[in-house]
């Protein structure tokens, strides 16, 4: 089953305590689509300028992503700059430019409309609520969202929530829109709005996983070196809903599945700069990833003592 992904199409100047990278391509919908096509054909809706070189574009189009959606307006492309520090799981964000973002209103390719899996990737919810009044065959529809829309946009994001089969935020959007420190009860709040499946990313401490009747914990995988971090939870998402769609089984254990694959797949992501690692990585290493990841939480039964 194809997904549908709308979202950002950017350039993104970083800089970690391992380096900077300058203009390199980003954007929600790009971490998110380029994850996903590792397990199922992925189209894409987002806006670029006229700055936005044609070899990223044969990028996208070599992970057998649809740029149908892919809307090349005048003007430049989303830009965003940031920084981290040594702890890695925040950014400081240093300039954001809209740009052709500012005046983007997605329109779906007749053909899109008809993908079963939606993900809203982080752009303002008014523009998610907006898409998914065409997208009305989708069987399961996911979202994720950002600090600027929770204090900026509430009630369009509430709405959001209120359709929405699962959703996908960090552990600080979590507190900052329930107004809950502890994530047990900031899940129960947002659980309540009709959200089946809430997911919080916690970064390199993992992810909980909420839907009402079950909880369930992955770690993040132990890695020596983490490079940059950006897009880690998109790249996730991608994962996570590229594995769903591939096999279709939403069920718990099938989401408990997804969850797996969407932490191998960030945690490729964060080995270098940009999507640099996900050019070179293979199928058959998120495959060995996910063996390991799988021995690292195997425990025996409870032993009779």
């Amino acid at each position: 089953m194809s997904i549908l992904v709308v979202g950002t199409v950017a350039f993104d100047s970083l800089e970690t305590p391992f380096g900077k990278a300058d203009a390199v391509l980003g954007g929600s919908a790009t971490y998110f689509s380029t994850s996903a096509s590792f397990f199922t054909d992925v189209n894409l809706v987002a806006v670029v300028g006229e700055d936005f070189p044609e070899e990223s574009v044969e990028f996208l189009k070599s992970r057998n992503i649809s740029i149908e959606g892919l809307e090349r307006m005048p003007g430049k492309t989303f830009h965003w700059k940031g920084k981290y520090g040594y702890d890695l799981n925040e950014a400081q964000t240093l300039e954001t430019h809209l740009n052709v973002l500012a005046d983007f209103r997605p329109q779906l390719p007749a053909g899109y409309a008809e993908s079963e899996y939606l993900f809203l990737a982080n752009i303002d919810p008014d523009l998610q609520l907006e898409v998914m009044s065409q997208a009305k065959n989708a069987r399961l529809v996911a979202c994720d969202t950002m600090n600027f829309w929770i204090s900026s946009k509430p009630d369009s994001l509430t709405k959001v929530l209120q359709r929405v089969d699962i959703a996908i935020i960090n552990e600080g959007e979590a507190r900052q829109y329930t107004q809950e420190a502890n994530l047990v009860k900031a899940a129960k709040k947002i659980l309540a709005h009709g959200v089946n499946t809430l997911i919080i990313k916690r970064g390199e401490y993992g992810v909980l996983m909420f839907n009402g009747s079950s909880v369930f914990a992955a770690p993040a995988y132990p890695l020596e070196q983490v490079f940059d971090p950006t897009g880690a939870g998109d790249t996730f998402a991608g994962g996570f809903m590229g594995y769903l769609a591939n096999t279709g089984d939403t069920s718990d254990a099938g989401i408990r599945q997804a969850i797996i694959f969407g932490s191998v797949m960030a945690s490729f992501n964060v080995e270098d700069f940009s999507l640099e690692r996900m050019k070179k990585l293979t199928y058959p290493e998120v495959e060995e990833r996910f063996r390991h990841f799988k021995s690292l939480t195997h425990f025996e039964g409870l032993p009779v003592l």
